[in-house]
């Protein structure tokens, strides 16, 4: 079926993995966290602990990387059954530090995109996770100025992006989403009638993959890279 994208006023963007790149720096920490923990389990059940112990901690924490290195260091702690040395929480700290103090490396065609689609659309930034941190790496990516609202959400459910654009005064049917996670970026909003393009990053973190059955019959399109956004709006 053919998406009619003639009636769209305002485009929103995700900023995580589709202006710029984030989840490859959480896969190099949990990389790092295993050689730190290695005594005490293997890679895998390391992995599979600290996602849990993230998911457990979601409602209390939130999203980033401060929520993350916490249920690293509460990871590590019961990992090693309370036995973790002050040096290897220091070390957890550290790849805290590490990820805040990452360059911010933009996803090809982004500014392109941007500086095209702002001469003719309202566009918005829609992101989640910590605040501070996502206005840091807004100020390094040098990409503030093409949006005229930026927003970063607690979430990203159909409530959030609803009050988003009750607040700003838009029509559903006129806003279009773009972003690299189905559960996040996409579902939602066609959900509440708007409209999603859907551009995948390599990789994705376990929470934001979906199951088969939860896109089946939802009306969004799929690109390969932001720019290929540009042959589909004008």
């Amino acid at each position: 079926m053919e998406i009619d994208y003639n009636g769209i006023k305002v485009i929103g963007f995700d900023a995580d993995d589709t202006l710029w790149v984030n989840e490859t720096y959480f896969r190099d920490a949990e990389l790092e966290f295993a050689k730190h923990l290695s005594n005490y389990e293997t890679p895998n059940k390391i992995d599979q602990e600290l996602f849990k112990m993230e998911m457990n901690n979601l409602p209390l924490y939130g999203y980033g990387v401060k929520a993350f290195v916490l249920s690293m260091v509460e990871s590590a702690i019961e990992l090693s059954n309370k036995n973790v040395s002050v040096k290897t929480i220091e070390a957890i700290l550290n790849i805290g530090k590490d990820m805040l103090n990452k360059p911010v490396e933009l996803l090809d065609g982004v500014e392109e995109v941007l500086k095209k689609l702002s001469k003719n659309y309202k566009l918005i930034l829609a992101t989640k996770g910590d605040l501070l941190d996502q206005e840091r790496k807004l100020e390094k990516s040098g990409l503030t100025g093409y949006f005229q609202h930026i927003e970063i959400l607690s979430d990203k459910k159909e409530a959030n992006y609803s009050k988003l654009l009750n607040h700003l005064s838009i029509k559903p049917s006129e806003f279009l989403m773009i972003g690299n996670s189905l559960k996040s970026d996409v579902l939602p909003l066609v959900n509440i009638g708007a409209h999603a393009v859907h551009v995948p990053f390599h990789t994705t973190w376990a929470h934001e993959q979906v199951e088969e059955q939860e896109t089946n019959g939802k009306s969004y399109k799929t690109i390969n890279s932001l720019i290929e956004i540009l042959n589909i709006l004008h």
